[in-house]
């Protein structure tokens, strides 16, 4: 038997680096996937990927910092699957700015993306996941992708880093909440350490700015340095603590922050 056999899945950001990954693993252990994303292009692509594969999936775009975008995500993941037995907030975006460069509507677009969408998609599938639970065994669970910024300061990206650590706090504060309140819903993050993606890039740019020079070579060399495993991190190796948190062996499991960073955090 596979470890989400019969789960609903619903995951944002999904059409590529963390969030694909996260898909293929998921439908590699039996979940039906929800791919959301606004890049409809490789969204629709990996959903045909799955497929294929012969995994349940479907493609919806979702911008996640507009509520009524998420009322329709839901209800289109409800007829179709019938509910949601786990919530992964994955979208995000990182600025690369210093504080003192960060301007009013750079902070405003982090917020929105990063907390805001992962606020919205709490509210807007909380209904589901508590209904879900009832027949589960183990409850429904969330899983908020955080990161090492999340953690300890990131002088690259002061205010990626307030937003992260607020993602940090909330998996903490919700787990605690939903607990005292009997839900049934696990809530915990993820913690990615530097991970070779799109994304991953632009901590390359961020840490050449930062040293006042372009050699994106040195700044990777530096990054792979800081991670004391002597790697960069892959997507699928995110993917994997996804799962297990999505699983029902992390049903002991909530208010966690599982840190998959080669060891960035324990210097």
């Amino acid at each position: 038997m596979n470890r989400l056999d019969g789960k609903v899945v619903l995951i944002t950001g999904a059409a590529r680096g963390i969030g694909a990954a996260t898909a293929r693993a998921m439908a590699h252990e039996g979940a039906k996937v929800c791919l959301c994303d606004i890049l409809d292009e490789h969204g629709k692509a990996l959903a045909d990927e799955l497929q294929a594969d012969g995994a349940e999936a479907m493609y919806l775009h979702l911008d996640v910092t507009s509520e009524e975008a998420w009322s329709a995500v839901v209800l289109q993941a409800t007829q179709r699957f019938g509910g949601v037995d786990v919530l992964v907030n994955n979208a995000g975006i990182y600025l690369g700015k210093s504080f003192e460069e960060a301007s009013l509507a750079d902070w405003r677009r982090l917020c929105d993306v990063n907390l805001t969408g992962a606020v919205l998609g709490i509210k807007a599938l909380l209904p589901s996941l508590r209904e879900r639970a009832k027949s589960s065994t183990h409850g429904s669970a969330i899983v908020n992708l955080s990161s090492v910024a999340g953690l300890v300061g990131a002088a690259t990206d002061p205010l990626y880093s307030l937003t992260k650590g607020g993602i940090t706090l909330l998996t903490k504060a919700l787990a605690v909440d939903f607990g005292q309140r009997a839900y049934r819903v696990r809530v915990n993050s993820v913690h990615p350490g530097a991970v070779d993606t799109e994304m991953g890039a632009q901590t390359f740019v961020a840490r050449a700015k930062a040293l006042g020079t372009d050699d994106l070579q040195t700044a990777r060399r530096q990054s792979i340095d800081a991670h004391p495993i002597g790697r960069l991190g892959t997507a699928p190796d995110i993917a994997q603590a996804i799962v297990y948190l999505a699983s029902d062996e992390a049903s002991f499991v909530t208010g966690s922050s599982l840190a998959v960073d080669g060891g960035f955090t324990a210097r």
